[in-house]
């Protein structure tokens, strides 16, 4: 370990429990929920993800950084998540792609962190209290400060984090998969012919997702998801994608009016909290886990089939089975809890999905959701034309 990384720091949980260790990444002190994340692997696209905003993450694996990070595999624009966790940080970066350490990212991007600290303990509290409100400091080294600080923290509850990421502007997204992901099956669903407009609104969209959608052969407009539907719809869409994102569904209140207007009258397909969005647009409820689903390794099964699909997840809310509307269909289960992992509406040409298959955990066992898509494209197009 360098002398970089020898300046202690502390971590406290809102129950008072104190870890020691060192500091990561950036010098001074955050506070936010903290959660864990199963991954081996992907935390640089875990630090880029936009639906981590206000969360400290804990990877579960015991060694993080040994493949140091590179611009290409970042998932938006900047880090937006409060902290970082982990047991080692690897004092080298063995990959051919790399192009520095993550230790040098963290401070480069002022994410604060720390590390040499038992995070399989941290993470059994996790599991048995709940996520819980915590603060990482190397500058506040008294735990009754830090504390305090902690609790005068909001919780995840009613928090409208989404309208923290929101893109600053509209674009036209071009970008397709890398040619490392051409043996997919699923990469394009009608191979040289054009899927037809898509909009994508972006909650905190995970960049390798409109990739997706550009490379099934739509084209691809990303805007704020805080665009007014008739805006959206102003730009004629075949199809309206809604994406991931961080904070409670129910707090968005103003995404769920939106997606409310926009329901029959264009195909949607959500991913995430898009998902959840979608669910409270057509009247279900939602609840928050826990401490969530985090990880590459979440087995869920698709009803209609019973196959299963290992897949990505990252959420702490879920869909309510209490007073699910009829117009809702569940189609997907997570295998760990039975929680409902993705739904279709029976009337109008919409559904979603809790997971990320964009993410390859199976690693191409979901890739055919972007074909669904754009099959019920297709198919709404055809009926309109008849």
């Amino acid at each position: 370990m360098t002398e970089e990384k020898m300046e202690p720091a502390i971590l406290v949980l809102e129950d008072g429990t104190l870890y020691t260790g060192w500091r990561l990444g950036a010098e001074g002190t955050t506070v936010g929920e903290i959660v864990f994340n199963t991954s081996m692997t992907g935390y640089q696209e875990i630090l880029t993800d936009p639906s981590y905003c206000g969360q400290i993450v804990v990877m579960t694996y015991p060694e993080i950084g040994n493949y140091g990070f590179n611009a290409d595999d970042h998932e938006s624009r900047r880090p937006f998540l409060a902290g970082f966790v982990v047991r080692n940080v690897s004092p080298l970066a063995s990959n051919w792609r790399s192009e520095g350490m993550l230790q040098q990212f963290l401070t480069e991007q002022g994410i604060v962190g720390i590390s040499d600290i038992d995070t399989r303990s941290l993470v059994r509290r996790i599991r048995n209290a709940g996520a819980m409100r915590a603060g990482i400091s190397s500058e506040i080294l008294d735990p009754k400060l830090l504390l305090e600080r902690v609790l005068a923290a909001p919780s995840m509850n009613g928090q409208d984090l989404a309208s923290r990421v929101l893109p600053e502007a509209s674009c036209q997204w071009t970008e397709v998969l890398s040619e490392w992901w051409q043996h997919s099956p699923h990469a394009s669903p009608v191979p040289g012919q054009s899927q037809g407009h898509v909009v994508a609104l972006d909650f905190g969209m995970k960049q390798n997702i409109a990739r997706h959608l550009a490379s099934c052969g739509f084209a691809v407009t990303v805007v704020s998801g805080s665009t007014a539907a008739s805006e959206i719809l102003a730009l004629e869409p075949g199809g309206v994608f809604l994406s991931n994102g961080p904070g409670d569904p129910a707090a968005a209140t103003w995404a769920i009016e939106t997606i409310r207007e926009l329901l029959g009258k264009v195909p949607i397909f959500g991913i995430c909290l898009g998902h959840q969005l979608l669910a409270l647009a057509c009247g279900a409820q939602t609840f928050k886990l826990k401490f969530g689903h985090r990880g590459a390794n979440q087995p869920v099964i698709q009803l209609a089939s019973s196959k299963i699909e290992i897949t990505s997840q990252n959420h702490g809310f879920a869909v309510s089975d209490e007073n699910l509307p009829d117009d809702i269909e569940v189609t997907h289960r997570n295998l760990n809890d039975n929680t409902i992992a993705g739904i279709r509406h029976r009337k109008y040409a919409a559904f979603s999905v809790q997971y990320h298959p964009e993410a390859s955990a199976g690693p191409h066992d979901s890739h055919y959701l972007f074909g669904e898509f754009a099959q019920m494209i297709s198919a709404t197009r055809t009926t309109s034309l008849a």
